[in-house]
Formats: structure tokens, sequence, C-alpha cells
């Protein structure tokens, strides 16, 4: 597929290739004898002006790297022919006539080779498009200070290599455009050269800007965006941000490097010009993102992916923008590196003091989970997808020194056998999951009763471990961590059936077949009625939305109260006299608790919108719990 920011506006055309003339070398003696002088002038003077548009029709409308690269050979040939036989002039006899006239052919040809230079550029825009260049580079590498000893002739592959014809056509391209370079930096044209490579290629750096989509923005105009908005823009840069890097720049660096490999200077003032402007879109924006004001819940992530974008790119950034003449490129790339770091910290600073403030108290009274649980959760399990990003952004913040907390809510076993990255990541979110642990037994202080807070703490916590369990969570915090707590979770829940329950388990005797005259039995009898009615009627209120945890619940419950309750039963009943007196006295059968620890909690479900039964299969339409 061709390259998305660039579609050719001209013809490309293909040269076909043919072997370059070697070129005398500049070294050499300029001993000529003044015949062979002037027949070199001559023949050279008949050669400029064949070409010359001001006084050629032929060379007006026609391109001598397209018509004949034999020829064009040798009119950089001769044009180097020039400019010795001028210099040897200046040395020799610097009076001379025909060094005037030898600079005006000079002129002439150095015109001549700067729209070559613009025709090849324009012409070949196609296959001189970043993509086919950044294809090529597989098989090169960036310019390095000996890249001035390579010559034209290495540029080009031979005609039995095996690449496709774009790649052909671009590599040509780039050994005629250095032809044409070397001519004219060696003979002072450096400037002419460089104007024209730089306009031209800059309109095409800028344009795949553009069809990037990546704009100039100012600090003013992201503040005011939408969030939505401005998140649709994030997500446009980071498809963007590796085609600028490793198409965009990466193509313009190597074409740089291959047309003016004659020259250290130059390139670098060249590539340097070319990529300022759109590198500094390229930067600008996520800088501009890490500052706004503006906090959702899921910046963070942006910034997040964001860092990871540029931390991925980096070598190549690095490679790329390796010249003096780009190192200010370079260290805004690493700067915004270290930008994001901050803000992505700042960010969980501020989550952290978020909790600490939350002051919602809508579940407690329910015992439900709390919705800020779930939003802390959320956020946390999906930061732990995060977690090697995190731990190269965490990897130099110290751990607390001397922590308040004991080491199980902080450290897994486990952390002895990871790195330090690890580690200190981990007990970063250890420690906002602890921030939170806190902020939820601070509100269950507000609840109206003793066991209505433990299984508020229950279910809280619960639903904390379940998710680190389904979640990369997991793995950052270790198996021990998750055990550690779970055992709390039956340490509330123990608390709860306790505190809960406790008068409905001691209101039967420990020893259920003991024998009791009837008035004692009709006084269990009672107190169990009593205390079952009270407990039944408060904790089917409270509402356990996970399946599975009120499941245990009713589970534990059932097993503490129900065999004991139908021994008691089956062993008494008779000595509460007629049917009429037992049903005096007798509210439930084993059947009916069963029944009722079947549907303990439907009404708290029922109010919370998932569902419940409030029949409760009661069989007993006098039963106080359901008036």
């Amino acid at each position: 597929m061709r390259f998305v920011c660039f579609s050719p506006k001209t013809q490309s055309f293909s040269f076909s290739p043919s072997p370059h003339p070697s070129l005398p070398s500049s070294s050499a003696t300029p001993s000529s004898s003044r015949n062979e002088s002037s027949w070199s002038i001559e023949e050279t003077e008949a050669l400029i002006l064949k070409w010359n548009p001001e006084t050629s029709a032929y060379g007006r409308v026609t391109s001598i790297f397209y018509n004949d690269k034999t020829e064009a050979m040798h009119y950089i040939h001769r044009v180097n022919q020039l400019q010795r036989m001028m210099h040897s002039l200046l040395q020799h006899n610097p009076s001379s006539p025909k060094l005037v006239h030898a600079h005006n052919l000079m002129q002439m040809a150095m015109k001549r080779l700067q729209k070559e230079f613009y025709q090849m550029l324009s012409m070949n825009r196609a296959h001189l498009d970043p993509e086919s260049v950044s294809t090529r580079s597989s098989r090169t590498s960036f310019c390095s200070d000996s890249f001035d000893d390579v010559t034209a002739e290495e540029d080009v592959p031979d005609s039995g290599d095996c690449i496709s014809d774009v790649e052909r056509v671009s590599s040509e391209a780039m050994a005629d455009l250095k032809s044409i370079a070397d001519c004219m930096i060696s003979n002072g044209y450096a400037k002419e050269c460089l104007t024209v490579y730089t306009t031209m290629r800059k309109s095409i750096v800028d344009e795949a800007i553009y069809r990037l989509n990546l704009e100039e923005l100012s600090a003013s105009k992201v503040n005011k965006m939408d969030w939505q908005v401005l998140e649709i823009k994030i997500k446009t840069w980071l498809e963007a941000a590796k085609i600028a890097v490793r198409t965009l720049f990466t193509g313009e660096r190597i074409l740089c490097d291959q047309v003016f490999a004659a020259s250290k200077s130059i390139r670098q003032a060249c590539f340097a010009e070319i990529s300022r402007k759109g590198a500094s879109v390229l930067f600008g924006f996520p800088e501009l993102v890490a500052k706004t004001k503006k906090s959702p819940p899921q910046k963070i992530f942006r910034l997040i992916d964001m860092y990871a974008a540029i931390a991925e790119l980096w070598p190549e950034i690095e490679s790329i923008f390796s010249l003096d003449s780009t190192n200010a490129i370079k260290s805004q790339a690493y700067a915004l590196l270290i930008r994001l770091t901050e803000s992505v910290r700042t960010s969980l600073s501020e989550f952290e003091t978020a909790i600490h403030k939350d002051s919602s108290k809508s579940a407690a009274n329910f015992a439900g989970v709390h919705s800020l649980t779930v939003e802390v959760m959320n956020q946390l399990s999906t930061l732990a997808d995060y977690s090697n990003v995190l731990s190269e952004i965490f990897f130099d913040v110290p751990l607390p020194p001397k922590s308040p907390w004991p080491e199980s809510y902080l450290y897994s076993p486990e952390s002895d056998n990871t790195t330090t990255t690890e580690t200190e990541f981990s007990v970063h979110m250890a420690r906002l999951i602890l921030v939170l642990l806190c902020k939820i037994d601070g509100k269950s202080r507000h609840c109206k009763d003793v066991s209505l807070s433990y299984l508020f703490l229950a279910n809280n916590l619960r639903h904390v471990v379940a998710k680190v369990r389904a979640s990369n969570l997991l793995y950052v915090l270790g198996d021990d961590w998750v055990l550690n707590h779970e055992a709390k979770v039956q340490r509330f829940m123990a608390n709860y059936e306790r505190v809960g329950w406790g008068k409905v388990f001691s209101s039967l005797p420990s020893n259920p077949t003991v024998e009791m005259s009837p008035a004692e039995a009709r006084t269990v009898f009672g107190n169990f009625n009593f205390e079952f009615e009270k407990a039944y009627r408060r904790e089917n209120a409270l509402t356990v939305l996970e399946q599975e945890f009120r499941e245990e619940i009713k589970a534990s419950l059932a097993r503490k109260i129900i065999p004991i309750y139908r021994e008691w039963y089956e062993t008494h009943r008779t000595a509460m006299g007629s049917v009429r007196e037992m049903r005096a006295y007798v509210t439930f059968t084993p059947e009916d608790i069963e029944n009722y620890m079947f549907n303990l909690f439907s009404m708290g479900r029922a109010r919370s919108g998932v569902g419940g039964n409030n029949s409760f299969f009661v069989r007993k339409k006098e039963c106080k719990i359901c008036k």
C-alpha cells in the first residue's frame, strides 16, 4: 500500500541504469598545456550551451538526466573539469580573459544543474516519498562520518539485486541527486542546491504532517476542548506518531544523508530545516495534553499510552535526530518523556487524594459494595494492564520509608523474587488499595449497627479481591496478597455472623436433645422465634450482590442454625401439647427456616434492582417477618 501521506503530483520517471563515468580525481595537478586547455574549454562550452535553457530551445524543454544518462554524467564531468581549469588559471594566470569566460560558463552550468535538481525532486516525488526511501533503509543505515567516502556507484544496487522496481527507481534518483549535489557543492553553489532541496522536501514533510491529522495547537485551545474531542485527537496522535517517526522522518533522514553525503555540515543543516517544524508539532501535542487542567479518569490512560508510544520509538528518535543540528528535537522528545512520567505520577497522586476526599455514604446503609470501591478497582485493574510501562515510570520513585502499615498490606512474600521496578510499582498499587480499604473502614463506622458494618467490610473487601483475581492486578500484587486478604474477608464474615446472628445461635441450647420441662421448652421456642424474626428482618434488607459470596454466607448460617434447630424441634415439639398449643409457641418448622435462609438478602437484591423473591416460600401466613 502506498504511503497515505503522499500522492504523486507529476509523472515519475524511471531511468535505465547506466554506468557512471569515473570522475577525475580532484587532487590531480592541473598541468595541461595551453592547447589542451583551449580544447577542453571549447568542448565544455559547447556542451553547456547545448543545455542552456536561455540559448537553446532543446535545452529549455528537455532534461539531461531523463534524455541521456550518459551525457548527464559527461556534463557533470565537464563541469568539474571546468572548475579545475579555473583553479589552475587563478593560480598561474589570474588576469586571463579565459577565467572570466570560464566563470560565465560555470554560472550557466550551475543554473542548469539547479533546474535539473529541482526537476528530479519534482518528477520523482512519488519514488522519493518517505515510505519508499524508508523501505530501502532495511538495506542501508544512517550516514556516519565515514559516509563521505561512499560513491554514487555504491549507492545504486546492481541490476541483479533483488529489489522492487520502486526501490530501484528510488535508488537511481537518489544517486542522480547526489551527483548533482556533489557537483554544485564542490563548485561553491551549496546554498542554491540546499535552497531547492529544503523547499521541496519541507513541503512534503509539512503535507505529511497535515495528512496524518497532526496540527499545531495552542495551550488555550487544548484547555478549551471537550475531553471527548481531545481523546479522539490523542488516539489519532498515537497512530500518527509511529508513521511520522518510522516512515516520514526516517525516510527524510536517509534521503538527506544519501544526497548530501559529500558534506556533513550541509546534510545536518538540511535535515534540521526540513524536520524542525514537523517534529515540533509531533512532540508538542503530548506536552499540551500533559499540561491541560482536565483530569477525567481516562486521562491517565491516555498519558500512559503517549508515554509508551514515545518510549517505544525512542531508539529510532535517538538515531534519526542524532545530528548536532537536530539535538534540540531529540531533547524535546526526551523532555516529553520526563513530562509524561511526571504527569502520570501526579495523576496517581491526585487519584489517591480523591479517594481520601470521597464523602459519599450511599451503600454503607445497606452493606452493599460502595460506588467508591467499584470505581477505584475498575481504575486500578485497568492500570494493571499497563504494568510494564508503569514499572518504568515508577522505576526511580523511592519506596515509603518506615511505612506505618503492616508489610502484609503492601508486600507479597513473592516480591523477594521480583525486580526492584516491579516491587516499586506493586507497592504503589497496594498502597492505593490500602487507602481505599481505610476509607471503606471509615465509612463502615457510619453503619447503624455493628453487624451491618462487618458485612459492609466483607462485601467491599470481597469485591476488591475478586477484581484483583480477575485482572492483571493478580500478577502485580501476587497470590500471597490475595490469600492474605481473602483471610480478612473470612474474618469479617465470622464477625458478621457472630454479631448479627449470635443471639439466634445462643437462643438454642448447645445440646438440642437435653431434657426440659414443657415450660422451659416453650421459653426456648419463644426466644428463638423472637431472635430469628428480629435478625432476619434486619439482615434480609442488606445487600450482597455477588451470588457466590451471597451463597457462601447463607450456607454458613444455615449450617449453624438448621441442624441444631431441626434436632431441637424434633425432640421438643411434642412437649407443647396439642396442635393448637404448638402453633401458639412454635412459629417455624425446620423447612420454614430452610426457606427463609434460601431467600436471605432477597429484599436487598430487589431494592438494588437485581431481583429477588419477596414471598419467601412462607407456609405460615401469621409469620411476623412477613407482616
